[in-house]
Parts: C-alpha cells; sequence; structure tokens
C-alpha cells in the first residue's frame, strides 16, 4: 500500500515537472523543487471532489518518504549543504505535517456494533465451541483473550500486544474482603523496543494511555488460564505468543478478525451493515463499543455527565483536552445493548461456560 503511495507521488512529479522530476530534486538536495511538488501534489489530492482517510494515509507517506530520503542523502553529502538542507526539510516538515487532506468538520460518527454482533462473537469465540473458525486450541484462546481484553477493558491494539505474561495484578482488599484485580497499561518492563521483532511495533499512544484499570476476578481467571494452559513457554514475556513462538503482531491480529467478519451470519451482517455501514469488524470497533457500555454504565448508577465522563478519561487513557468522551455520549443513548448486556458486564454466563473444565 506504501509502495503505491510513493508511485502515486512518482507519476503525479513525472506528469507535471516532467519525467525524473523527483529524483532529481531529491538526488540534487533540490528544497525548493521539492517543495514545488510535494506542495502541488498536496493541492491535487486535496481538490478531489471526495476525499477519504486513505487519501490523508497516501499524503502522509508521500511526506515521510520524500523528506526521509533526502535527510539520508544529505547525512552522506560530504559538502556544506547538510545544515541548510536540514533546516530547510524541518521547516517544510512543520509546515506541510498540519496540511490535511480530510476536512476537519465533517463529522465522526462513533457506532457501537449491535448486540445482534456481540451477540455473535461471544459463540463464534467460544474457545470449545464447534464454529470457532480457528483450528488450534491455542490460537483458539489467544483470539478469545485479545477479544476479552478489548471487548471488556477497552485496550487498544497495540496495547494488548505490548502487554507482559503476568499483566494481570491482584491484592487483597481489607476493606471490601475480597481480592481485587488491576492491569497496568504501560510499555512492557521486561522487553526493549529495540529487540522486538514485529515488523509494525505496537507501543503506548501517549502519556495519558499509560494507566491502571481494575478488571473482575472472572476476566483475571480467563487471562490466567491462557497464560498458563495455552500460552506456551515462548523466549519472550508477552503475553500473546503465536503460533511460531513469537509475539503476535499487528498484522496477524487484523487477519484474525478479517476471518472472523467472514463467519458472522448473514442475518448479522445485515444488522451491522444498517447500523454501522460496515460488513466486517476491527479489533478498534471493541474498543469503541466498550467505551459506550461504559459510559452507559455510570450514567445508569447516578453519575453526572461530567464525573461519567472524567472516569472515561481514566478507564480509556485519553486527556484532559480530548474530545473523545463527549463523542461517545451521543452514541450511548442508543439502547440496543441493553439485550445482551446487563449490569454484571463482566460475569456473562457465556464467558464462564468457555473456561476449560478444571482450572
Amino acid at each position: 500500500m506504501k509502495l503505491r503511495y510513493i508511485g502515486n507521488l512518482y507519476d503525479f512529479a513525472d506528469e507535471m515537472f516532467g519525467r525524473g522530476a523527483l529524483d532529481e530534486a531529491i538526488g540534487k538536495l533540490d528544497s525548493q523543487v521539492l517543495a514545488s511538488i510535494l506542495e502541488s501534489w498536496f493541492i491535487s489530492i486535496r481538490n478531489q471532489a471526495e476525499t477519504t482517510g486513505g487519501d490523508e494515509l497516501r499524503w502522509q507517506t508521500g511526506l515521510g518518504f520524500a523528506t526521509s530520503v533526502v535527510t539520508l542523502i544529505a547525512k552522506s553529502d560530504a559538502n556544506q549543504m547538510l545544515q541548510h538542507i536540514e533546516g530547510r526539510l524541518q521547516h517544510l516538515s512543520i509546515l506541510y505535517s498540519q496540511f490535511r487532506v480530510k476536512k476537519r468538520n465533517s463529522p465522526e460518527i462513533i457506532r457501537s456494533l449491535p448486540a445482534s454482533t456481540i451477540e455473535a462473537l461471544y459463540v463464534i469465540l467460544d474457545p470449545t465451541h464447534n464454529r470457532n473458525p480457528f483450528r488450534q486450541s491455542k490460537t483458539r484462546w489467544r483470539i478469545y483473550v485479545t477479544f476479552i481484553l478489548m471487548l471488556h477493558q477497552g485496550l487498544r491494539r497495540g496495547e494488548v500486544l505490548l502487554l507482559p505474561a503476568d499483566a494481570v495484578k491482584s491484592a487483597f482488599n481489607r476493606k471490601q474482603g475480597r481480592t481485587m484485580f488491576w492491569i497496568n497499561i504501560q510499555d512492557n518492563s521486561y522487553e526493549s523496543s529495540i529487540n522486538d521483532p514485529r515488523h509494525s511495533k505496537p507501543g503506548i499512544k501517549t502519556k495519558d494511555s499509560i494507566r491502571q484499570i481494575p478488571t473482575s476476578a472472572t476476566t483475571a481467571q480467563i487471562i490466567e488460564s491462557y497464560a498458563q494452559n495455552f500460552r506456551g513457554r515462548p523466549a519472550h514475556s508477552y503475553l500473546l505468543n503465536s503460533q511460531s513462538n513469537a509475539p503476535l503482531s499487528t498484522e496477524a491480529l487484523t487477519k484474525a478478525f478479517s476471518l472472523i467478519s467472514e463467519c458472522l451470519p448473514e442475518s448479522v451482517i445485515q444488522e451491522l451493515k444498517a447500523r454501522t455501514g460496515k460488513t466486517s469488524i476491527t479489533p478498534h470497533d471493541l474498543r469503541h463499543t466498550c467505551a459506550v457500555f461504559r459510559l452507559h454504565q455510570l450514567l445508569r448508577q447516578g453519575d453526572s455527565m461530567d464525573e461519567a465522563l472524567q472516569k472515561m478519561r481514566t478507564f480509556f487513557g485519553w486527556s484532559r483536552e480530548s474530545t473523545m468522551p463527549s463523542r461517545y455520549a451521543r452514541a450511548v443513548f442508543e439502547d440496543r445493548l441493553a439485550s445482551v448486556w446487563n449490569d454484571a458486564f463482566d460475569d456473562r454466563v457465556a464467558v464462564l461456560r468457555a473456561l476449560p473444565k478444571g482450572h
């Protein structure tokens, strides 16, 4: 995909500035010509009748390619142009990074997954169910744990992929007379990102994403069962372990959800399309759904909207300036989730039924 976007930049430069114009500008470290090419390309993308997120990514990919290659060449150049070209590039990068292909004022509607989709996912991803699309028990449990962490805990994909095998912590609370469980969302303290073998290295999104979130005993038991019985003994510390004993990758997780989407019943897909305009699900859809339900839950227990949104910021790792919590407010009043979830969200019978016997 990135190569296709870069190819599009080359095609545009050839057509507008002559064949080989982009390579010539880069090779000669001609920041003025390069700026003209990039600016003209941006305008051509922005002036399309309709623009999408793909167009935004196309622009950012081309910009990143041009600036990184010029910087590489400049550093190896023997003359004194390095300081000048780096200063010019920094200026261009700051200027062009502010460009956005998509209009900022275009409304983005956040929608949770319909109740029928959630119900189908509980069935399909039950590790013991015959409709589960994954053959190996290890794979079934790996995907199931990911599903639970994203839907019940609202974790981002990168956060899930960073979790260590001992992610769940516990301590006895004397006041409540029971054991409390929680998960620390942070960089994996056992591993260095430099040594992470994954092509797309997961990471913590912002400093506000570093947080501690409570989890139910049931969810803690599910994670522990996977870690003890199905994770194996790989040479790394990450919780989610692939079939080849490597840390689970972003690409593998995306591929898994594509397969899951294909297994949804036709009636479920039809409702999903009618309500969200989509015919497939992504890991981030589970986080959206968790956020909608959690806000609904907080309001039902008597919290004011302001108080509920503040709690949401802490739980989901949003900054004080983020508008994300308020964007979920309009979605929370769609009460279609009530038929699937009740106040005992973390103790669903379907979750308990999926635990292996004797563990």
